[in-house]
Order: structure tokens, then sequence, then C-alpha cells
């Protein structure tokens, strides 16, 4: 069964609102990336960037997002990326490795290589997520370069 996250627009510009950020490091086997949201920093793991293409791709472009803490009948307790040009259901839940990721965001402590396969991995996701989510308001921006 397929579930589509409901899409929320909203217009936050020239609010003050905090902004999550993450810096990005393109690979030809995945994206890395460093997250910060105030004095919280973690890693973040993407699949490489193939044109925004569904499920295969990194987001893309770069770009400011709207992100809302949400609960997914796959993922539990995530955060929903809406305004994605071209893509629907994109979310920041918890994963290792890119195999676990179809074009979301998953987030970690560290970059370590976990398995065989020779594609860096995020470590420890599920505690970083839960985290991660008790620093966030319901709703922010979010600022990917």
């Amino acid at each position: 069964m397929k579930y589509e996250i409901p899409i929320i627009t909203l217009n936050i510009e020239g609010l003050k609102v905090k902004k999550l950020k993450i810096k990005r490091w393109y690979h030809d086997d995945c994206t890395i990336g460093r997250l910060r949201f105030g004095e919280f920093q973690c890693w973040t793991l993407e699949l490489p960037l193939l044109d925004n293409a569904t499920n295969i791709s990194c987001i893309y472009p770069n770009g400011g997002f709207i992100g809302r803490k949400h609960f997914s009948p796959n993922n539990g307790d995530c955060i929903a990326i809406d305004n994605v040009q071209g893509r629907t259901n994109i979310q920041m839940h918890s994963a290792n490795f890119t195999r676990q990721i179809l074009g979301c965001i998953a987030v970690g402590d560290g970059i370590k290589f976990l398995d065989s396969d020779s594609i860096p991995d995020v470590t420890n996701s599920v505690k970083t997520l839960g985290a991660l989510l008790s620093v966030l308001p319901d709703t922010f921006k979010i600022v990917i370069e």
C-alpha cells in the first residue's frame, strides 16, 4: 500500500524562522552532508545526484524547502520535506545505508563503512533522528547547499 504525504504549502518568507541547513558533498555513489540547526549538528546521507530522478537521486536543485514533523506509516516519526521540484513523499528519516533511502535523506552521528559495499554509511541514525526531532519546531525552513 502506498501512502502519500499530504503537502503543506506555507509562506514563511519574512518570518523569523530558524533554518535547518545542509551543506552537501557529491560523490559518484552517494551524497554526504553536514546538517546544522542552531547548536545541533549531524551528518546526512543521500543517493548520488542523478538529475533529481525519483527514487534514485538526491534532492536537486539545491535551495529552500519547507520541513515539518511528520509520522510516516513506513518510516515512523520523521521530517516531511515539501516543495521539492518534481518530487513527492520526500522525507528525512532513519536509515544507515543508501539502499534504505529512495530519494530521501538519512541522518546519523558519523560517517563510516558499515557493510562491504564500499559506499559510506551513517551511524546511529535512529538516535540521531530522535535528537534532531527533539530540537525542531513543528514547521521550519530547510536550506540545502
